[in-house]
């Protein structure tokens, strides 16, 4: 996974190595529910630490392909992997952060964050260590003991993120995470995304309706559309806000557009 120097600083280095990326791979998919395939024939292979983004017209397959990816719904035919294996249900080292932002409403935000990690039998105190890590991360040490409904919109996407990542998972699947977002804090989230991400070598599959979003985040772009993948792309000079005029990555904006009708 790349990265350019001024937009992705180095974080608070975990305690411990993290685990590196893994390999999501989709092999003549047949995505959606019986009955009623949202996607067909994809063809598709994530490498492990890559950001592959991915747009589309609303109710194309972005959601179905994400969760898919998860576990959450089974392929209708095809093959989903991780690593050469088949991807038969949710895993612990997938984590799926949605545009709501799901936080628990009863629970504090270090609780939120404590929550994987009390799923996957992390002891008390070493996990409350881990959550208060990640929120100051994310900006949040201060924070930490609020309600989500005592925080602005913004301040719960950051626990929501902090959550996914606490629990070291190898894949982040986003599903529009910033779509409700002002533009301002829209693109200090994806500051933040990508600062926090940063030596996680985590795998991520970033779905946006944002094309310009797609392209300053992601290595490849994926377009879906007409019930396929039709187009799979490499971002010129990825993760650099500088490179919006850059006349590779102006062409490719412009022909995602134009696939998208905008």
């Amino acid at each position: 996974m790349s990265t350019s120097s001024d937009t992705r600083p180095a974080g608070k280095p975990s305690a411990r190595p993290a685990p590196s990326g893994t390999r999501l791979t989709l092999r003549d998919a047949t995505l959606g529910r019986p009955g009623v395939p949202a996607v067909t024939g994809v063809d598709l292979d994530v490498a492990p630490g890559e950001i592959l983004t991915v747009v589309g017209a609303s109710g194309c397959g972005k959601s179905t392909l994400l969760r898919t990816l998860a576990g959450l719904l089974p392929a209708q035919a095809g093959a989903v992997e991780q690593d050469g294996r088949p991807v038969t249900g949710p895993g612990a080292d997938r984590a799926l952060v949605f545009q709501e932002d799901a936080l628990l409403p009863w629970r504090t935000l270090r609780a939120n964050v404590e929550l994987p990690l009390a799923i996957q039998g992390v002891p008390r105190a070493r996990r409350r260590e881990r959550a208060e890590a990640w929120l100051e991360r994310v900006g949040l040490a201060d924070q930490a003991h609020r309600l989500p409904h005592r925080v602005s919109g913004g301040q719960r996407q950051r626990a929501q993120l902090a959550r996914a990542l606490a629990g070291r998972p190898r894949a982040v699947l986003m599903d529009e995470p910033f779509g409700a977002l002002d533009a301002q804090t829209r693109a200090g989230m994806q500051d933040l995304l990508l600062e926090v991400l940063h030596g996680t070598g985590a795998t991520v599959v970033f779905v946006t309706h944002d094309v310009d979003e797609a392209l300053f985040l992601g290595d490849r772009v994926a377009l879906l559309g007409s019930g396929r993948l039709t187009a799979l792309r490499d971002v010129p000079r990825p993760r650099e806000r500088a490179a919006h005029d850059d006349p590779a990555r102006a062409a490719l904006r412009r022909d995602l557009l134009t696939a998208l009708g905008s």
